[in-house]
């Protein structure tokens, strides 16, 4: 979907009518029920199935197809055995600035809910990935990531011990990594990204609390520090429908 300033999001082109101008019933009662969730407002609580199948005369398996596709793209959340709508997604900046910065910024609570954090052997591809030698120790952190209570992410992040040796004893997991690096004098001057769209493995959405049939957004990056040494691998799985990534682009220097 194209973007305004601000994060805005335009409508469609023609509102999503194909050329032929034949549509689906199931979008024109998706469409219906768009209408239903902005007189809602955020937080507000959908009527069941069979009262909106009623409502705007379909069938269940219609509505439900129009109902799935709002809840993929983030407009509606499940909420004990209910159905609300879910308030704008979360944008996170692609930049140096961690978790709790992106959170923070947009007045939410960040928090984080440890999984592991262990010791494992460099495998041949990390130790290379990580510019160590095979088998030198790793910290292996695995946590979910939360906003304001809402499990909306699973982070997995590897360094080698030999940097930050106190990672077990002296940092807390439900706060930032980032921070505890930079209080030991490692400060991260780059990092290079790349996301992609994936589905959840079983174990990841049952950490996640979210169907594995939602896609999710999955950032890989690798951050060096201020003398270009490669310093974490992070792995990152982001609810797709609860983020979005921003990123400010500027006008090369040179045509």
């Amino acid at each position: 979907m194209n973007h305004g300033t601000h994060g805005t999001p335009l409508a469609p082109a023609r509102s999503g009518v194909p050329e032929h101008g034949r549509v689906p019933k199931y979008y024109l009662v998706k469409a219906q029920v768009e209408e239903l969730l902005d007189a809602l407002g955020p937080g507000g609580r959908l009527p069941t199935e069979a009262a909106l199948a009623e409502r705007y005369g379909v069938a269940r398996a219609t509505l439900r197809q129009a109902l799935r596709d709002l809840l993929l793209e983030g407009r509606l959340r499940r909420q004990g055995r209910g159905t609300v709508v879910a308030g704008a997604k979360i944008e996170q900046p692609l930049s140096l600035a961690s978790y709790t910065e992106g959170v923070t910024r947009q007045g939410l609570r960040p928090g984080r809910t440890l999984i592991a954090l262990d010791r494992q052997s460099a495998e041949p591809a990390l130790a290379e990935r990580l510019a160590v030698a095979p088998g030198e120790m790793l910290w292996h952190l695995e946590r979910v990531l939360r906003a304001d209570e809402e499990r909306v992410g699973l982070e997995s992040t590897y360094l080698p011990v030999a940097r930050v040796p106190d990672l077990d004893r002296e940092f807390d997991p439900a706060g930032s990594l980032y921070a505890h690096l930079h209080a030991r004098g490692l400060r991260l001057a780059g990092a290079e990204e790349r996301i992609e769209t994936v589905l959840a493995t079983p174990r990841e959405a049952l950490l996640i609390g979210t169907p594995p049939a939602l896609p999710m957004l999955l950032l890989h990056r690798r951050s060096r520090d201020d003398a270009g040494r490669p310093l974490e691998l992070v792995r990152t799985l982001y609810r797709g429908d609860r983020f979005s990534f921003t990123l400010d682009l500027a006008a090369p220097t040179t045509v």
